[in-house]
């Protein structure tokens, strides 16, 4: 177990979830939780070192961002987290995982879940059976009701949907925040440049949600710098590859990226994926792509 807990304090005000896409239902937990500091409760996320999926099934749902980016997203909030084995949790009942886990482990005076959290071996407890178990041990236990977007329930399922569809906006909408990536800028076949429009190269991480192949605005953080983009997700057809890259021509940019990290982040969706019948109808194409970026069309 990994805790950045502070112990000496009245308690732990606990916030349960996978938390795997820390979207906006997933932030009104946090913000919940934070809130529960003002009791002199130190506010803590509990989470998992693997989804929970992977640990019953063997196999884990895509990723919406990397661990880095969630733990990012809890500590700006000002919250603590713990990370457990979940190997050493799942087959406890819900009782024993609320007396041995949020009592013995967190000394939680205070628990926050969404209005559908499962706990216990097989999922067996829902959020009523952990208000019955909570009030038995003194433990105050809130439910944060179902969050909406445009009237669509939030929940990480949906926003994987989006993403893998292309429609990057509404995905944008459930996350609160842009959907992205941060990897290093690897050496590629630099047609680009010579065509006028270079590139920074990427593999996305590894596990990470890949969105519809096509192009699509974007947004390249560079050293904290923020520049526009267009972002080109998939396998190149035209040059003849199988190797699924992210290539982002940064505009007004043309500094060497190769070996830094930078941070993609996927705007809106401009067309999809094709192959072209020569490289000048493709750098035509690139410059339309460029142009809508740019706001021009």
């Amino acid at each position: 177990m990994i805790s950045l807990i502070n112990k000496d304090n009245k308690g732990s005000a606990v916030a349960l979830g996978n938390f795997d896409g820390m979207h906006i239902g997933h932030i009104a937990v946090l913000d919940k939780t934070a809130e529960l500091s003002q009791k002199g409760l130190t506010a803590t996320v509990m989470l998992f070192d693997e989804h929970s999926l992977k640990g019953v099934t063997g196999e884990a749902p895509p990723a919406l961002m990397t661990e880095q980016e969630r733990i990012k997203i809890i500590q700006g909030k000002g919250l603590d987290f713990r990370v457990i084995n979940f190997s050493d949790i799942k087959n406890l009942t819900p009782r024993e995982f609320v007396e041995e886990v949020l009592i013995g482990e967190f000394n939680a005076k205070a628990v926050v879940c969404g209005f559908n959290y499962r706990f216990g071996c097989d999922a067996k407890g829902d959020v009523e059976l952990l208000d019955e178990l909570c009030k038995a041990n003194g433990i105050e236990c809130i439910t944060v009701d179902e969050v909406l977007s445009d009237s669509r329930p939030v929940s990480s399922t949906a926003i994987r949907r989006a993403i893998e569809a292309g429609n990057i906006e509404l995905a944008n909408k459930m996350l609160g925040r842009q959907f992205g990536f941060t990897s290093k800028v690897i050496d590629g076949d630099k047609r680009g440049r010579t065509w006028g429009f270079p590139t920074a190269n990427q593999k996305l991480p590894d596990g990470l949600t890949v969105p519809l192949f096509g192009v699509y605005e974007s947004i390249a953080i560079v050293d904290g710098k923020t520049y526009k983009g267009v972002t080109n997700i998939g396998s190149r057809p035209t040059v003849g590859t199988q190797v699924v890259l992210s290539e982002t021509h940064i505009i007004e940019f043309n500094s060497d990226l190769y070996g830094k990290d930078v941070v993609i982040r996927l705007v809106r969706f401009i067309r999809p994926e094709q192959k072209f019948s020569s490289f000048d109808e493709l750098v035509l194409q690139i410059k339309s792509d460029v142009e809508n970026a740019k706001g021009g069309v």
